[in-house]
């Protein structure tokens, strides 16, 4: 695996490396008995494994301790640098999101490109808005202090991005980031090579590179990289991983941000246009060959809806990917072999409705749908992660909650009807990161909505200023006179019935007058 930091100007790679001294199997025998002094003094003692990410994480921490990066000027600067990358090289994005998973121009822009320069644009327009002092609600004790909340930036921040939307989940947590006055250091996911390749090596060049820095590498180097201390580590990626990275974290009490997956439930009532919620299915389930961690994961019907549902899926299916689904322009392709065979494993569960059709030299899945398939089997205990859409039968709605409840909280979860109650219905009685009814992931594409999971799925929450504000420390901050000391007297000891009283009068929340 290729160990490299960029923006620092030096790599490293692990050929360059010295190697630990392998453990003595003996060690209790630290000198050979009766062995001369000068014989054993000749063994030469080999210097402890380098570390390649400790110079960088020393000169990005001065950099955060000189202030450099507190300035709004310089917020905006790092900003607009973000900003010029992405229009300067969508192109070049473009080809390597291609070149990974075989991502159309319009799904690259749609789901990528556009999104992350939307959320650069946003954070320009309102940047010191969102670094203002926040006023808060005083008592009568306070009325002539001043009390705000401060928005500061936390330090030096980790931020580790995932395979499937490499540019998007980069580049969105990178704006809260830098808006919010952090040196960051980014760690793409080595999965999507021709991506990481692209942030490596060009990123750095738009940033001012004393507090950005992109770090490559595998699970040994990641490994390494979280033996360090950072101030935040926000974190995209699988659970499993998920709880390797907060127990990395734990060790230095770092706080983080985790954005996992799950199972995603997809609830379709009775009283329900099948084609269109069919539409919305195959279009949230299928884009980018279902390597999406909000996509259904599987859904929810009465046997007499799934007889409906099943020629509307295939009629969206064609309609969106034609007869031919393998030669269609806008359907993807599995990132690599190794999630090709766990999905091709999948395909086994139920029974094959629609689709099911594979080809491994192009790492090819069409789109599929399953039935008959029990709660028991793999492709109901794992997250999909591809282009595979299982159906299990329930008697009503309260039946379908039962389901959801007893499983882990997802990061999704969507109901289709006609009846609003019945949506509404669905939303109280369930938790989940995010709810859509009637609709897809569009809740994706609104700054102004948190994303974030709950439980398994994830903690903490971004985009907009939500990213701001979970890259940015609230301090909480009261600016006493100096004077009129008298008035603070009530508080001191010695304690009476009568001072207790107005302290307490006084320590009541009440409107602000000054």
């Amino acid at each position: 695996m290729l160990s490299h930091v960029t923006g620092s100007g030096w790599g490293l790679h692990p050929t360059q490396r010295t190697a630990s001294a392998a453990p003595d199997p003996c060690p209790k025998r630290l000198k050979p008995s009766g062995a001369p002094e000068q014989v054993w003094a000749r063994r030469p003692l080999l210097p402890p494994r380098m570390d390649p990410f400790s110079d960088t994480l020393r000169r990005l921490r001065e950099a955060f301790s000189s202030g450099q990066t507190r300035p709004a000027e310089f917020r905006a600067a790092q900003l607009k640098g973000l900003g010029r990358f992405l229009q300067d090289h969508r192109q070049l994005l473009q080809e390597a999101l291609a070149q990974d998973l075989r991502k159309s121009v319009t799904e690259a822009e749609m789901t990528e490109i556009s999104l992350s320069l939307n959320e650069v644009n946003l954070a320009l327009r309102n940047l010191r808005a969102w670094m203002k002092d926040e006023k808060v609600t005083k008592n009568l004790a306070t009325q002539l202090d001043s009390t705000f909340i401060r928005k500061e930036p936390f330090g030096l921040v980790l931020i580790i991005s995932s395979w499937n939307y490499p540019v998007n989940l980069s580049l969105t947590p990178l704006v809260g980031a830098l808006a919010a006055g952090n040196c960051v250091v980014l760690k793409p996911s080595e999965i999507s090579k021709n991506t990481e390749k692209v942030l490596a090596e060009v990123l750095p060049r738009y940033l001012d590179q004393s507090c950005f820095a992109v770090v490559l590498g595998g699970p040994e180097e990641m490994r390494q990289l979280l033996e360090h201390r950072f101030d935040y580590i926000f974190f995209t990626g699988s659970s499993r991983v998920g709880k390797i990275i907060m127990s990395a974290a734990a060790k230095h009490l770092t706080p983080v941000t985790l954005e996992l997956g799950g199972k995603n439930p997809c609830y379709v009532d009775d009283n329900c246009d099948p084609q269109m919620a069919a539409n919305h299915m195959a279009w949230f389930r299928y884009l980018n060959t279902g390597q999406t961690c909000v996509a259904p994961d599987y859904v929810l019907c009465s046997p007499e809806m799934q007889e409906r549902l099943l020629p509307a899926l295939q009629n969206a299916i064609t309609r969106f990917y034609g007869k031919d689904p393998k030669s269609s322009p806008d359907l993807g392709r599995i990132i690599n072999e190794k999630h090709f065979q766990r999905l091709q494993g999948l395909l086994g569960c139920g029974r094959v409705a629609i689709g099911g059709q594979s080809d491994e030299t192009d790492r090819y899945i069409a789109p599929t749908v399953l039935v008959d398939v029990q709660e028991t089997e793999p492709v109901m205990q794992e997250e999909i992660f591809g282009p595979i859409l299982p159906i299990m039968n329930v008697r009503g709605l309260d039946e379908a909650i039962e389901f959801i409840n007893r499983r882990e909280k997802p990061l999704s979860l969507y109901a289709f009807s006609k009846n609003r109650e019945v949506i509404k219905q669905v939303l109280a009685r369930t938790s989940s990161g995010a709810f859509s009814g009637n609709d897809g992931y569009m809740y994706m594409t609104l700054s102004s909505l948190p994303f974030g999971g709950v439980g398994k799925s994830g903690m903490g929450r971004y985009h907009g200023k939500f990213s701001f504000d979970t890259f940015s420390h609230h301090r909480a901050c009261l600016l006493g006179p100096s004077g009129l000391q008298k008035l603070k007297e009530i508080r001191y000891p010695p304690y009476s019935p009568r001072s207790l009283r107005m302290i307490l009068v006084a320590m009541e929340t009440r409107c602000t007058i000054l």
